[in-house]
């Protein structure tokens, strides 16, 4: 009843209202920020589907490659594994790697330990600026690859079979490139990906609600699912060289054994493959470099594709929220009728409250344009629990200045500057420079109709 009320309100406040961004009401001076505000150690939650499911979500992510190649063999690093970092590296990258490398210890039970630049490692972290990246690997935010230890050493071999992940028969030494002129936030993210690609799977499935191996990028740091994942990798059962019918042999009784409360979730029907046109029209909406008339229409083709074939998943709910994304500016209406049906799939399954977040946070600002803070609040406060949890800065300092916003429109200004103050803290980790910052902070400060205009940003 309350989604339904939700929904007859905001569609009747959304009617004609142009999500577009309005001129910023901020100052163009500097802004002073406050500390910078990073989260605390901690565990994930176990997954919360039965082991049926993830023994075949491990077969599918271990035995192939995003690309659809098939892997002859398991391969995996004999242990213990070393870490070192090379480059420029950032002052985040020491803590975050190292909180990161704690939890691989800790909940995947993997030998893993950092060792210093000079020394020899199983795996190097090379740090470069992201156009040097990009110039070479224009799609990759950040990326691995085998057999080398270097930049250098990878532009010269990436052409050959040196760096072709199916030619392996064991892991030996990995490089993962990451860019150190970015946010906190998005380096930590690629770190997390890409070390856990390095020990193991190399595949991202779109059908995986709860897991960083996964294109849609709800999941920013190695969840429960993922640490299961890697557990199951290095577990004694298993060796370098078994083919997938010699791990799916083995699987039930480790996973068991690894995840005994998997055994007592109920079964569900198995999740139907995701299909290649659907993931090419995914792919072209969310392509950089696509005309954005032509990404809209991709969005409208996976929605299109995904109820042809029944899916009643995060994929259709992914395909909602992507269209919702993209006719934000143009389509206010089917954007929000889009978020609308996205977050009612999300909301059905527990291991899709982060996504059911982000959902929430495009909800909040249609409420907030339309002049209704007491839904603003509704929604945010209902999803600051596992935004939090998620450990995504980015989502949180958006979602907290969008509150901030609703308690000035209810003449609450104390309150809001306390809200303002820790959004732009965590702003600082998500969003990295002051510059993206006070961007950010404008976007959302103008979709407020109510606030009159501001000598600064009040915290």
């Amino acid at each position: 009843m309350l989604r339904a009320a939700l929904m007859s309100v905001l569609l009747l406040g959304a009617c004609g209202a142009q999500m577009s961004t309005p001129p910023s009401r901020l100052p163009q001076g500097p802004v002073t920020l406050p500390p910078i505000m990073t989260f605390p150690p901690t565990r994930a939650d176990a997954p919360e589907r039965p082991n049926t499911q993830i023994a075949q979500d491990f077969l599918d992510l271990a035995f192939r490659m995003e690309s659809g190649r098939s892997l002859p063999a398991m391969t995996r690093f004999d242990e213990p594994v070393s870490v070192r970092v090379t480059g420029q590296a950032p002052p985040s990258l020491g803590p975050d790697l190292s909180v990161l490398l704690e939890r691989l210890r800790r909940e995947a039970g993997i030998d893993i330990r950092r060792v210093a630049t000079n020394q020899a490692a199983q795996i190097t972290i090379e740090v470069l600026p992201r156009d040097r990246l990009q110039r070479l690997v224009p799609q990759a935010a950040c990326f691995v690859a085998p057999r080398v230890t270097s930049w250098d050493e990878y532009r010269r071999a990436r052409r050959s079979d040196r760096v072709e992940w199916a030619t392996l028969t064991q892991r030996d030494q990995v490089a993962i490139f990451v860019p150190g002129d970015v946010s906190p936030q998005e380096l930590r993210d690629c770190l997390h990906e890409e070390l856990a690609q390095a020990l193991g799977p190399l595949n991202d499935l779109y059908r995986l609600p709860d897991s960083v191996f996964n294109d849609d990028n709800f999941h920013t740091v190695l969840t429960g699912f993922d640490m299961l994942v890697l557990r199951a990798y290095y577990a004694p059962e298993l060796e370098n060289g078994m083919t997938r019918d010699e791990v799916a042999q083995r699987l039930p009784a480790l996973l068991a054994r690894l995840n005994p409360a998997g055994e007592r979730i109920s079964q569900r029907p198995p999740v139907a493959p995701t299909s290649r046109d659907w993931i090419d029209a995914i792919e072209t909406a969310l392509g950089p470099r696509t005309a954005a008339s032509q990404r809209r229409q991709a969005a409208d083709r996976a929605v299109e594709i995904a109820r042809a074939n029944g899916w009643l998943d995060s994929r259709l709910a992914f395909s909602l929220f992507a269209k919702g994304r993209l006719t934000l500016a143009s389509e206010g209406d089917a954007a929000l009728r889009a978020f609308l049906e996205a977050g009612q799939i999300y909301a059905a399954r527990p291991e899709t409250r982060v996504q059911r977040a982000h959902v929430a946070m495009h909800l909040a600002a249609f409420a907030l344009s339309s002049g209704q803070p007491d839904i603003v609040l509704e929604f945010i406060n209902r999803n600051l629990a596992p935004t939090v949890n998620s450990q995504n800065a980015a989502l949180l300092s958006s979602m907290l200045m969008i509150k901030a916003e609703a308690l000035e429109a209810q003449g609450r200004a104390s309150e809001a500057r306390a809200v303002r103050r820790d959004a732009l803290g965590w702003a600082r980790y998500g969003f990295g420079s002051e510059t993206e910052v006070r961007a950010r902070l404008s976007e959302i400060a103008a979709l407020n109709p109510a606030a009159p205009p501001r000598l600064g940003p009040s915290f």
